[in-house]
């Protein structure tokens, strides 16, 4: 696989709104006791927006937590251009996700929980990598995957897991 060419160091602001989101997806599934998805789109060092999956509120399949706060931050700024911003997410996004971010322009994503470590069914092209879908953009936008992945990862193993 091709690496990707420009390493995401994050910065100080991401690293604090990534271990938000992450406490609020834990706060969620405490609470609802289901899997929970939360992501935030940032410029620079502000939070534009965050939001959470609502699949199940709204019964629309494509309402993950990434597609919600890109639609969010989009509508908060007056425009679906949102070149130069962060996507950041409690797991890694599915390829329907990337999609949305491509189109939006983003071009730089950090992420917690990565595919490689999430049990079957969170990927509908499972045999795609992120860096596969990476390089089919053209490399257009770098990533960091892993950020607070061991406290967001039981979230997203199947129950009865034994994975460490």
């Amino acid at each position: 696989m091709t690496p990707v060419p420009d390493a995401v160091t994050p910065t100080a602001a991401e690293c604090r709104v990534m271990a938000e989101i992450c406490d609020w997806a834990l706060a969620l599934a405490e609470a609802g006791g289901a899997p929970q998805f939360t992501a935030a789109v940032m410029d620079g060092e502000t939070e534009i927006c965050r939001a959470r999956n609502d699949v199940a509120q709204t019964h629309d399949p494509s309402r993950h937590a990434e597609i919600a706060a890109i639609a969010e931050a989009g509508r908060l700024l007056g425009r679906p251009d949102l070149s130069g911003h962060t996507l950041i997410a409690s797991c890694q996004p599915c390829e329907m996700c990337l999609a949305a971010m491509r189109w939006a322009g983003i071009g730089r994503l950090i992420f917690a929980a990565r595919q490689d470590s999430l049990g079957e069914g969170f990927f509908q092209f499972g045999a795609l990598a992120i860096d596969d879908l990476c390089a089919a953009s053209g490399h257009a936008f770098a990533y960091l995957g892993g950020l607070h992945e061991a406290r967001v990862l039981p979230l997203y193993r199947p129950r009865g897991s034994d994975q460490g």
